[in-house]
């Protein structure tokens, strides 16, 4: 397919190509940018900041702690499994500068979905927020996990503050449930440790893996997308070159209220304005709406990303419409359908356009981008980003015309190595260097892209991926069910809910029985929302469940 976007709708100011070798690897990019911006915030979180310089001075010493007290040598697998807070970023560059491979794990997990997850990626030590290490001595003994780095929420923000935060956390709010664990260190202990001891720093190059970010699949079972350092230093590059031409370098400040630990905040936000020297305003509960507005009110922020159900929360709450934004400059929506009304009244209110992004986890993340100049919303997801071909491919296997809709493949240095430890998945998806991502899509005359329908079966709650196999597994586990099948049903906040479809094995089977199942089984947003019990599914000639005509 032609690139015809490059010469009719190419932004002023961005490059056709990126150098995906412009680092050799992110703890180059990461040595170069903390000292050019040595005094200049890094990362606010409650009111607390730690600078540049801050920052790599306490990587250093977590990366000193990991290697020489730990003794996790280069390519070990380190998890990280907490919220939006100031030990993330410490965290994730220590890790990053011992040469470790970061797997990053959603602390919502249950306890079923965390074993697989350290499992599959055979990790050797974890940094986990406290309040989930209940969940995680459930399943350690069953994992490969060695070593626990044991945080609480205050444990950056100074000891006053840290003091009252932790016993707020624990003894009001009572967030903390009984654990025990053994083989533990706490956090500030290790870094004050690994500050009295030697880093020895570790050659990395391009093709050694980052990171294991871990992704749903149409099988159902999470699989640990393999990022090297090249995949991540060119899709950072490729970001800031699409959004570049709005901002200043040293003066930018972005809101992060979605998960570091998702591919699309730690690359967008944490990754990208590192290297334009920008401060990180993390949320730690974005769901605390009316706090989160609060928050706001006290900071001049010139970005925000989110996703559609983020930025229609922020509308509906009272106080948001009155904050300043005369300093900001960039919205950003992807992981999910950003929505004509929210992306309007967003417009409205705010007065910058929502620009809507399209990525995958195994593209770390960012394919295409809707141009910077663009003036109002436009329903599209965008151009390809710089160093990225797309094509349009039929069920034959030919090329679409322009305006016809087919499967959508990627090619670009973000692309993936493949899926850790799963060749036959990692065959399916990727073809000759190009990446078949399941969306449907069609390109106009011009070169936008618009996505059309999903090939795959996949559930999107909130920018949140939700494989349909995984949720039957759980539901037909209970011993009430004999078949279960389930999809995604359109939903005004969330873009979608999970709706399941259920034959009963016991006629006394509720619906209560069975969410109550779901509940301990999986994380919130996968929990299916709706159920129906029926008397048959739909089925192929050969026995294969319908999900298509149960939609």
């Amino acid at each position: 397919m032609e690139k015809i976007w490059l010469e009719k709708s190419y932004p002023p100011g961005v490059p056709f190509e990126i150098d995906p070798d412009k680092y050799a690897s992110i703890v180059d990019m990461f040595h170069k940018y903390t000292k050019v911006y040595a005094d200049r915030a890094a990362f606010i979180n409650m009111g607390a900041e730690i600078s540049y310089s801050e920052l790599a001075e306490q990587a250093t010493s977590f990366a000193a702690y990991l290697q020489q007290d730990l003794g996790l040598v280069k390519g070990d697998k380190f998890a990280i499994m907490v919220p939006n807070c100031l030990q993330y970023p410490i965290a994730l560059f220590g890790a990053l500068l011992a040469g470790l491979t970061v797997v990053n794990v959603n602390p919502l997990y249950t306890a079923r979905e965390l074993e697989h997850q350290l499992k599959d990626s055979n990790t050797k030590a974890i940094l986990i927020i406290q309040n989930f290490a209940s969940i995680l001595e459930k399943v350690i003994d069953k994992t490969p996990v060695e070593k626990v780095i044991l945080t609480s929420l205050g444990d950056r923000l100074g000891p006053v503050k840290g003091a009252i935060v932790n016993g707020v956390v624990k003894y009001i709010k009572k967030m903390v449930p009984a654990f025990n664990l053994d083989n533990v260190e706490h956090f500030n202990k290790a870094l004050a440790k690994g500050s009295k001891l030697t880093f020895s720093p570790v050659k990395l190059s391009g093709d050694d893996l980052a990171f294991l970010q871990y992704t749903g699949g149409t099988t159902g079972v999470s699989k640990g997308a393999m990022l090297t350092h090249r995949n991540m230093v060119a899709n950072l590059e490729q970001a800031k070159a699409a959004i570049k031409p709005q901002l200043e370098e040293g003066k930018e400040l972005v809101v992060t209220a979605l998960p570091l630990y998702h591919i699309f905040a730690l690359t967008a936000n944490c990754l990208t304005f590192i290297t334009l020297g920008g401060t990180n305003l993390l949320i730690t509960n974005p769901r605390d709406m009316p706090g989160f507005v609060k928050e706001l009110a006290k900071y001049d922020f010139t970005a925000i990303t989110g996703v559609n159900t983020l930025f229609n929360g922020l509308l509906n709450t009272p106080g948001f419409s009155e904050l300043d934004f005369s300093n900001l400059k960039l919205s950003l929506g992807g992981g999910m359908a950003v929505q004509r009304p929210v992306a309007e009244k967003w417009e409205s209110v705010t007065k910058t356009r929502l620009l809507e992004g399209y990525g995958l986890t195994e593209c770390a993340p960012l394919v295409t981008l809707c141009p910077y100049n663009q003036e109002h919303y436009s329903g599209t997801i965008g151009l390809p980003a710089s160093s990225t071909d797309i094509r349009i491919v039929l069920e034959d296997g030919s090329e679409a015309k322009i305006g016809e809709p087919g499967e959508m493949w990627v090619k670009g240095p973000q692309v993936m190595k493949g899926y850790f430890n799963r060749q036959e998945a990692t065959d399916e998806i990727l073809k000759d260097g190009w990446l078949a991502t399941g969306d449907i899509a069609c390109m106009d005359e011009n070169g936008f892209f618009k996505i059309v329908d999903r090939k795959k079966d996949m559930i999107i709650v909130s920018g949140f991926n939700v494989f349909p196999n995984e949720i039957e597994e759980v539901v037909a586990s209970h011993p009430g069910v004999l078949e279960a099948a389930a999809v995604g049903i359109p939903h005004e906040a969330s873009g979608e809910v999970v709706k399941i479809f259920v034959v009963r094995k016991d006629p006394n089977l509720t619906e209560a029985g069975l969410i109550k199942h779901c509940r301990e089984n999986l994380t919130n947003y996968k929990v299916p929302k709706l159920v129906e019990f029926r008397d048959e599914l739909p089925k192929s000639n050969v026995g294969k469940i319908l999900r298509r005509e149960l939609r």
